[in-house]
């Protein structure tokens, strides 16, 4: 994209799943991408891969996200674009089951982190009065689900953005999010091995009977990061294979069969 060529974007969570997959789509049309993680050697052979940078950051150390937003803007230069995708997922126990210290983690990662980076890196974009912010939220943000820390951490997510968008847009920042539906992340894949996922009915309740893919998730984050949707903030997009519209047909009978 010509409005993104040699802007640089700032990608945590960037050595894997989603966040890969937004580094190498960003990276092809032409930013020059940040792949910021607390996991350094993945970072580096994503960044390796791309023709990026790598940074280690870590989201839930209020310090740590500072002082990777202080040394970016000045080592890499200004910060156009963030895409929040770092993140933990969690067992589905029930309430009793997990405890505090693990409801906390989910907590400090998941939104906690989300927000600190936010600020971190729009000290310079409200400066230069530019820049685009895009959070990885959850359709898990919009339902209930046996997730009692990270379904509500999503939902933070989602409130936060048109927060922010509201706070920042007359400073000239958009902040919108991406709601993934079930996506084959490694993270997924080895929960469904463990058993602690099943997709069947995932599939089965999406009038795109399939699971969505990375890359996808990242053609929308791509979208909203440019100058494509230059008058869209405070929005949470759905790439879900239309999960979220079609759960609900089940005391119908479920989804028609195709005509």
């Amino acid at each position: 994209m010509a409005d993104m060529q040699g802007r640089i974007v700032v990608v945590t969570g960037g050595a894997s799943g989603i966040g890969a997959a937004c580094a190498e789509l960003l990276a092809r049309e032409g930013c020059r991408v940040v792949v910021a993680d607390m996991n350094l050697g993945p970072a580096r052979e994503v960044a390796r891969r791309i023709g990026g940078v790598a940074w280690r950051i870590d989201v839930a150390d209020d310090d740590s996200v500072q002082q990777a937003a202080q040394d970016i803007e000045q080592q890499v230069g200004p910060v156009h674009g963030l895409v929040n995708s770092a993140g933990i997922i969690q067992q589905p126990l029930e309430p009793f089951q997990l405890g505090m210290e693990a409801f906390d983690k989910v907590q400090a990662v998941d939104f906690r982190g989300s927000y600190i980076a936010c600020l971190a890196f729009a000290r310079g974009m409200l400066a230069r009065k530019q820049g685009s912010i895009v959070n990885i939220s959850s359709v898990a943000g919009s339902r209930s689900m046996p997730l009692h820390s990270y379904s509500p951490a999503k939902a933070a997510v989602i409130s936060m953005t048109q927060c922010l968008a509201a706070e920042w847009g007359r400073s000239g920042i958009r902040v919108n999010s991406v709601a993934p539906g079930y996506t084959l992340t490694p993270a997924l894949e080895a929960a469904i091995a463990r058993k602690e996922r099943q997709v069947d009915g995932a599939i089965g309740n999406s009038p795109l009977p399939r699971l969505v893919r990375p890359e996808e998730i990242a053609n929308g984050v791509s979208f909203l990061l440019s100058e494509r949707a230059s008058a869209i903030t405070g929005v949470d997009l759905p790439v879900d294979c239309g999960w979220l519209v079609g759960t609900t047909w089940d005391m119908y009978g479920g989804l028609r069969r195709p005509a």
